[in-house]
């Protein structure tokens, strides 16, 4: 998964946060998370969803529809609201979202290699490539990336913001997923 900023404090999931009775079939430590989450301030609820996908539309549909009895209806939710983003929207979450990296110790011609087919993808399409490599482990994410870029090269222009906007859509699902269940002090 790409990295992103710390959310602030205040919207971080806290690991003493009242136990709340998860739905059925959802873990336990989601529904805590979520309890807490939902009982949030309107604007640190806006701002932690801003950290999972930065369309402030999508981020304040988000906060308003709280709350959300279970993980499942949250992530029901999050994905009918990037369906329902416009190009602006899209375009607004493309600015914020950082290329997929390497770790700093991969070989320098890995970098380069993925230096040169971001610049080129760009050059294309007009924005950052976003995948979600939720599926893969760290040590295939380099071949993901670069195999994604090749591929998404071919299509045109119209065919590649639909698979960009899937791709969001999927960031943000991990991501919700992850603030559900992040603890107090640990790294998203």
């Amino acid at each position: 998964m790409q990295p992103r900023p710390p959310v602030p404090a205040e919207a971080t999931v806290p690991a003493e946060a009242p136990a709340a009775q998860p739905a059925e079939g959802a873990p336990a430590d989601h529904a805590v998370g979520l309890a807490h989450f939902n009982s949030l301030p309107f604007a640190a609820a806006e701002a932690a969803f801003l950290e999972c996908c930065s369309s402030l539309r999508w981020a304040h549909r988000m906060a308003a529809h709280r709350p959300y009895p279970d993980l499942g209806a949250l992530l029901a939710a999050s994905d009918e609201a990037g369906y329902d983003l416009a190009a602006g929207d899209i375009a607004e979450a493309l600015a914020a979202e950082p290329a997929p990296c390497l770790h700093h110790d991969a070989p320098r011609a890995a970098h380069l290699a993925l230096r040169a087919a971001h610049a080129a993808y760009e050059s294309r399409f007009g924005h950052t490539f976003v995948i979600c490599l939720d599926a893969y482990g760290p040590s295939q994410h380099v071949d993901q990336v670069l195999a994604g870029i090749r591929v998404r090269m071919e299509h045109e222009v119209d065919e590649e913001r639909a698979v960009t906007a899937e791709e969001l859509r999927r960031l943000a699902r991990s991501r919700i997923v992850e603030l559900m269940t992040a603890g107090p002090g640990q790294e998203r």
